[in-house]
């Protein structure tokens, strides 16, 4: 939506497996498995994601694209404090079947992950989408701080989501160098639709 209107009207745009992407989701499930000095925290955690579609898009007259814009708070469970807080797009190239996912969260990082959808679903029908991002890649990467890449620098990203019937499931990891080490920074949690837009 660009002040206040979308750019085309959803009947005339192909979202492709982000049809039913927007609307307001929440999930209570989530488990955060973060790095820690001395070890690992595990973070219990819920969430708010909206989803907003936005219509098509033209990139250099020859590219035409469906994105959804969201907005996604995360909250421990422990004491209700926010501790991630992300925007984005989804992204979707029909002609060329490759979904794409580009967000920034407020530590100056940003990721624009991508990966081909060819209508892959599971057993239950749901669209299955697989994405990823390395850091140096010319294609889908990872663009950090100076501070960042030198203290929690994001090697890759990988991404699996499946979603149908107004739930959603993602699991998702991040490799970070981070004290010394590189850890595997995953995180987990299901969502259902609370409220369409």
């Amino acid at each position: 939506m660009i002040n206040g209107e979308k750019m085309t009207s959803d009947n005339q745009v192909d979202y492709g497996p982000l049809k039913n992407f927007s609307g307001k989701w929440e999930g209570h499930q989530g488990i955060d498995i973060a790095p820690e000095p001395d070890g690992e925290e595990n973070n219990p955690y819920y969430e708010t994601i909206i989803y907003e579609d936005i219509g098509s898009l033209a990139n250099a007259e020859e590219q035409q694209l469906a994105a959804v814009y969201y907005h996604q708070v995360v909250r421990r469970k422990s004491n209700d404090e926010v501790f991630h807080n992300q925007t984005g797009y989804w992204i979707w190239d029909a002609k060329n079947e490759t979904i794409m996912h580009s967000f920034v969260i407020p530590r100056a990082v940003s990721v624009v992950a991508g990966g081909k959808y060819n209508g892959e679903t599971d057993a239950d029908g749901h669209a299955v989408l697989n994405l990823s991002a390395k850091l140096g890649d010319p294609d889908w990467g990872i663009i950090q701080s100076p501070f960042m890449s030198k203290k929690a620098s994001s090697l890759e990203f990988r991404q699996n989501v499946i979603t149908g019937n107004d739930k959603l499931v993602y699991a998702q990891t991040t490799l970070v160098d981070i004290y010394g080490k590189v850890f595997e920074h995953t995180d987990n949690n299901e969502l259902n639709r609370v409220q369409t837009t």
